[in-house]
């Protein structure tokens, strides 16, 4: 039968309807811690409130007293053997238990043991995927319990490192039922702030029991989940929770956190200033050997004096143009004294000079020598060629 606008279902068949289902789920064996416990004088019956150990998730928990141990206090991780009740009445769920028992150290290591071969066969403690911290992150994230030994560890050591460093603190707590709820909600917080470059989660020594949440599946899925690189420093250097082996970085104890997070600035100044002096050194060795070669090719004769290369071959120049202007005059007054023998014996046989004695050439008009008599007969017309122009003459006879 199912409900409609026209024929809704009373509140009374709702709940009566919610307690059958309920009731279907029989006795149930359920895991958890107890979150408070209320035994009231005078009453048979103990109020607990069961919570998980890994969610903001509780149940209340009715028991009769003499099934609740004396000894069992609030944060004590328990198993519970209870069926699911719904009060009809009040609309109400609760859980009533006929057995409790409390969760012993050695069964917790166990099961800390079988998560731990769960989570490194998922990969979460391979060390291929855990980051390097920055040297110098300029904000660092610290998760730790509110005032305690833990948070003045890492706060007073790593500003005395490194005064200038900045951190964003936040408080949670660090044990008991709320404890991974807290740590978890933190851890996403800085990790949404892009200013935070580190986490660091910090938790001072305790017992067995204190470092549980540390060994939180969820806790431990949250940290591998993170964008930031994670710093684990929790309890003393035997304490290895779980997270230890996600954390990109395991710190043995809050003061080696405050120490792996920043550098020493004083150690850094001694460092910086033995380098200046390294490379002090170096340069000046580096200029000194420059100068002694630079001193050495400066003492060779062609830089010492770098003109007599220049007036010796001045000298040299100067001599050649000298013989060479001699040996020039010595030819030309030669030449000019072959050019007058030669004028000479030109002169001597050129026929201006027989001219000039008074000798004179008889050509025919055609230009013809005339040599001899019989090559001329009465009323020729000849030229005659003289020392001095020439004349027009006939011969007569």
């Amino acid at each position: 039968m199912t409900s409609s606008p026209e024929e809704p279902w009373p509140v009374r068949k709702v709940s009566h309807n919610i307690g059958q289902w309920i009731g279907r789920l029989g006795w149930l064996w359920i895991d958890g811690q107890i979150a408070q416990i209320g035994r009231r004088p005078g009453m048979s019956t103990v109020f607990l409130t069961l919570r998980d150990s890994s969610a903001d998730i509780s149940l209340t928990v009715t028991a009769p007293r003499d099934v609740v141990a004396p000894a069992l206090t609030d944060g004590a991780r328990v198993v519970v053997h209870a069926k699911p009740e719904w009060y009809a009445t009040r609309g109400t769920l609760s859980l009533r238990a006929d057995e409790i028992r409390q969760v012993g150290e050695g069964e917790l290591k166990a099961r800390i043991e079988q998560l731990r071969k769960l989570l490194e066969a998922e990969g979460l403690f391979d060390p291929r995927r855990k980051r390097r911290p920055p040297f110098l992150p300029q904000r660092v994230g610290l998760i730790t319990g509110r005032g305690s030994a833990a948070e003045r560890d890492v706060l007073t050591n790593a500003q005395r490192r490194w005064p200038a460093i900045d951190f964003r603190v936040v408080s949670v707590a660090v044990q008991g039922v709320n404890a991974v709820t807290d740590i978890v909600g933190a851890l996403q917080a800085l990790d949404r702030d892009d200013s935070v470059d580190v986490i660091i989660l910090a938790r001072g020594g305790g017992s067995f029991e204190d470092l549980l949440p540390f060994s939180d599946e969820a806790l431990c899925r949250a940290v591998f989940a993170c964008r930031t690189p994670v710093i684990s420093a929790i309890g003393h250097e035997p304490d290895t929770p779980l997270v230890d082996y996600v954390a990109d970085v395991r710190a043995s104890t809050p003061t080696d956190a405050a120490k792996r997070v920043v550098p020493d600035l004083s150690e850094e100044q001694r460092g910086l200033n033995v380098t200046l002096g390294r490379l002090d050194r170096a340069v000046r060795n580096r200029i000194d050997r420059e100068q002694h070669r630079l001193d050495a090719v400066r003492s060779r004769p062609s830089l010492a004096r770098p003109t007599a290369l220049i007036d010796r071959l001045a000298d040299e120049v100067t001599t050649a143009v000298e013989r060479a202007r001699r040996t020039v005059d010595h030819r030309l007054t030669r030449a000019d004294a072959e050019l007058g023998h030669t004028l000479a014996r030109l002169r001597a046989l050129s026929p201006s000079a027989t001219l000039a004695r008074g000798y004179a050439i008889l050509q025919t008009p055609e230009g013809h020598v005339i040599r001899a008599a019989q090559e001329a007969s009465p009323g020729d017309p000849l030229r005659v060629r003289l020392a001095d122009g020439t004349l027009d003459v006939t011969v007569s006879g």
